[in-house]
């Protein structure tokens, strides 16, 4: 069963994806996700990482329901969702090559590492709006080299989503938590 921490960290993942705002995650919330992330540089529809974006994006959603709507009604609470999560940690596999498709979306000038800047970019996509990331890639940068290298962004995503330490970086990958206040 997920953590009172991990369901904390995916209440506001939760609240990202659930387009409409009424409580449950459904399809249409998912194309609506695809449709944002078309819109950063580089996936831009009919290319290659598009159609991968689009792929991976629904395949969660595919993952989702199947884990989750228990009642069968192609809608997902939060709680269903959770049910998802619990299995996560037997899924690195594939967290990690969903890990690589959003690196891939997110390096916008394909140099192999993820800006601060880019890191903003991910944040907001995925929030569908702008946030406040005042110190959040200090925390995320584990070598202080001013990026992220695949594999450290890969680390972060497997921590984000699977871990129930709130001591790792990773918590932070996709924005500050509720709790969490500005320079913390």
């Amino acid at each position: 069963m997920a953590s009172a921490f991990q369901e904390l960290k995916l209440r506001g993942m939760f609240a990202a994806l659930d387009a409409d705002g009424d409580g449950y995650l459904r399809e249409e919330d998912f194309r609506e996700l695809v449709a944002r992330w078309g819109r950063l540089p580089g996936v831009d529809p009919g290319t290659e990482l598009s159609a991968r974006v689009e792929t991976l994006l629904m395949g969660w959603w595919a993952a989702l329901l199947e884990a989750g709507d228990a009642n069968g009604d192609g809608a997902v609470d939060m709680g269903e969702l959770l049910t998802l999560v619990d299995r996560l940690p037997a899924m690195v596999a594939d967290v990690t090559a969903t890990a690589d498709t959003v690196f891939d979306a997110v390096d916008t000038n394909g140099d192999g590492h993820i800006s601060p800047e880019e890191h903003r970019r991910l944040v907001e996509t995925w929030n569908g709006q702008s946030v406040d990331m005042t110190g959040v890639f200090e925390l995320l940068d584990p070598n202080g080299d001013g990026h992220l290298s695949r594999e450290e962004f890969a680390v972060l995503w497997r921590q984000f989503w699977i871990s129930d330490d709130p001591k790792e970086p990773g918590n932070w990958l996709c924005g500050r938590l509720p709790s969490q206040p500005a320079g913390a």
